[in-house]
This record gives structure tokens, sequence and C-alpha cells, in this order.
């Protein structure tokens, strides 16, 4: 069936973009639901248009979207597609990015700078939007920016479970790649009841992602050092990150994060380098050209089905992580 009612002839719909359909179909298929049959056109001049082929009136709609490349026309998307829903007489409107993009302009480095986050926020909320849900967002802060409920979801049990499986607990550090990772590295280090290590880097204002990497704070000499991010883009940070604790001394470093975003020389730079295994999820598609050997990709879906069952059955989000770290 497309939908699921609850009592009171409440009913869930899944909708979704074109970006990741493998991602909702596996979402869908945790909810006991099919994703609603909707028709994407392209037209001449590159403007979307977006059409549901059944009702949705009065439906609690969950419209997944990965803001993956080429990430605006995916994001614009995902906003018709919240337009035609509000247009279409949906009860309410959940927007559910798993990355959200623009996360990292949150905040103004210098003058003159766009706060593009907001804007985002903002342009779901105006295209009708209800709620936000999300995974790992870049920082905490973002979920101030939506006018309404937000669901900060994390990868976190996923993906540290998952590395705990294939190491011993004793031989591992957790690294954070900087000053800004260090909380997410300090509820990784409580998980997996493993030390934790902090890379000092300075970035360079006027190069976007160069970085230079300094001192190694903490005890990695013989240890598996597991790097944890919320995403790795160009895989620059990450691959420093990695040569910095071998000088320092490391047995084997694993490289953890929620978001492949893997752009340009991403996948030559991690599977050349001396990282023995990449983990991320599967919150945004890996194009075949961009795996590698050394990645493993670990399923969000089932994550996102429980966060939007609870969201549905009007049930507690947050419970999902209680006890998590």
């Amino acid at each position: 069936m497309t939908g699921k009612k609850a009592a009171g002839q409440k009913k869930l719909m899944l909708f979704s973009g074109r970006n990741h359909p493998e991602l909702a179909e596996q979402v869908a298929e945790h909810l006991g639901v099919e994703v609603a049959p909707t028709r994407f056109q392209d037209f001449a001049n590159g403007e979307i248009f977006v059409r549901y082929l059944e009702s949705v009136r009065g439906c609690d709609a969950f419209v997944l979207q990965c803001h993956s490349d080429p990430i605006n026309e995916s994001i614009m998307e995902q906003l018709i597609m919240v337009d035609a829903l509000k247009r279409a007489s949906a009860k309410r409107i959940t927007v559910v990015t798993p990355f959200l993009g623009y996360a990292r302009q949150d905040k103004k480095h210098r003058g003159r700078e766009p706060i593009s986050a907001r804007l985002m926020t903002d342009l779901f909320h105006t295209a009708g939007a209800h709620r936000l849900m999300a995974v790992d967002l870049h920082t905490d802060q973002i979920q101030g920016f939506f006018d309404g409920p937000v669901d900060h979801l994390f990868a976190l049990p996923i993906l540290a479970d998952y590395v705990g499986s294939q190491v011993t607990d004793s031989e591992i550090t957790v690294v954070s790649p900087d000053a800004g990772r260090v909380r997410t590295a300090d509820r990784w280090a409580d998980r997996l009841g493993a030390p934790l290590a902090i890379i000092h880097k300075r970035r360079d204002p006027d190069v976007a992602n160069e970085v230079k990497v300094h001192e190694v704070v903490g005890e990695v000499e013989g240890r598996t050092c597991v790097l944890v991010d919320d995403m790795i883009d160009t895989a620059g940070t990450i691959v420093k990150a990695a040569d910095a604790l071998f000088e320092n001394g490391a047995d084997k470093v694993i490289a953890a994060a929620t978001h492949g975003v893997l752009s340009g020389p991403a996948a030559e730079r991690l599977q050349n380098s001396r990282i023995s295994e990449v983990v991320i999820t599967n919150s945004l598609p890996v194009p075949k050209e961009r795996q590698f050997d050394k990645l493993t990709q670990l399923s969000i879906a089932p994550l996102l089905a429980r966060a939007i069952s609870e969201v549905f059955s009007d049930g507690s989000v947050t419970s999902l992580f209680e006890g998590a770290g």
C-alpha cells in the first residue's frame, strides 16, 4: 500500500526526490509502505515540474531528498515537492534531509558573508514545511534556524557499533580531526569506552578546503585510531589528520563519518592514503566512480524509518538515542 493509516484515519505518506531513490525504497520497506507515485519533469530551460499521482489531502507527508550533486537542483526539487503538497492540502509536511545542503555556512567568519544555512531553513518554512528531520547536522545550532520542530538524528550508534565490532575496544583511541568535532568524538569515546585524542589544525581563511595540521593532543602511539567527523568532502582534512597520527606512532587509522560527500579527488586520496578503512552511511548516494576498495557504507534507513514512525504516531524521537552515549 502507498500509505499507512493510524487511529482516526491519519495517513502516513512517504515521498522521494530523484537523487537517492534506493534510500527512500529502504525506508519505505521498513515502514511497510510504498513510496508515493510522483511524476517529475525537467523542462528544456532546466525548470523542474512535480505532480503527485494520487490524493495527498489530509496526509502526514514525509518528503525525503538527499542534497547531493547537483546540490542546488536537489534542493530546488524538494522545495517544489513541499509546495505541491501544501497546495494539495497535506495536513503536515516533514522535510527529511539526511544531509542538509549549505549546513557548513552556519555563521559569518568575516564581514559581508551569508549565513546560508539559515536561508535554507527559511526557504523550507516558506515552501510549507512544518517540520525538519536531518542526520548529524554540521552544528547543533542549526536546529534553532528553523521556525518549527527539528528532529536531529545521530548516526553514531550505527557507525560506532560497526567499528567496535571490527576492532578490540582496548586498542581504540577516538580522534577528533579538529577542535570543532570534540563533542562528537567525546560521544564516540563514551560509547566505545575508549580514550580521546584531538588534532589541532589551522585553516587558511583565503583558501577553501586547505588545511594545515598541527600537533596531536592525546595518546595515539601503538593504537588503532578512529578519526570521526560529520562529513568527508574532498578528504584533505582526514588524510592529513591520518598522516599526523602515523607520525605520532599510530598503528592503524580508520576514518568514520556520517556523510560521504566525496567531492573531486576524495576517492583517490582515500584509496591511496594509509587509512585502512573509510566507514560512512548512505545519507548521500555514492556513484560508482566515487566508490573505492576501502569504503564501507552502512544504511541509515532503519534510523530514518523509526524516527518517521515516532513522529507519525506522536511518539518520542529522543527515545531512539537515550543511552546512545
